[in-house]
């Protein structure tokens, strides 16, 4: 007697996954060719003559008024120790430069300069101490500065 079932073949390792992996390297390598193209696209520039004409022509652009720099220049003479430059202010106590910058401040305004106008520029010498700079930095914002920033060192 002979038994059929024993001597064929049974394949059941599940489903064919050669035409999957086939469909995702096209969809792979379409990408790559596209996403590199694309990128060149974005920095082609024109050289279209500018018009002014139409629905959608330029607009001039408006005259901007820069920012009125005021420059603080922190050094440090010893390591326990800092001065504060801007102008005519010279000091080393946080309570004496909010008073100098808020009058400085004032003086600005009535001279027509908003304080929105005004940038606050905090420049350090290298060996300031980053405690310091802090220091300077609370007395412009209690002098009601709104616009500080930092420099690189001096």
């Amino acid at each position: 007697m002979k038994i059929k079932g024993s001597k064929q073949i049974h394949y059941d390792s599940g489903p064919n996954m050669t035409p999957l992996v086939d469909v995702v390297m096209v969809i792979l390598i379409f990408l790559m060719l596209v996403g590199q193209f694309g990128g060149l696209e974005h920095y082609l520039m024109s050289n279209l003559p500018y018009s002014e004409q139409g629905l959608g022509g330029a607009q001039k652009p408006k005259a901007s008024v820069p920012d009125e720099p005021l420059d603080i220049r922190v050094d440090a003479p010893s390591p326990d120790q800092w001065i504060a430059q801007a102008g005519k202010i010279r000091t080393n106590d946080v309570a004496q430069l909010t008073a100098q910058l808020r009058k400085l401040r004032e003086d600005l305004n009535k001279a027509g300069t908003t304080t929105e106008r005004i940038q606050v520029i905090i420049s350090p010498a290298k060996q300031v101490k980053y405690d310091y700079l802090i220091n300077i930095y609370q007395a412009a914002m209690d002098a009601q500065y709104t616009k500080i920033a930092f420099a690189k060192s001096h």
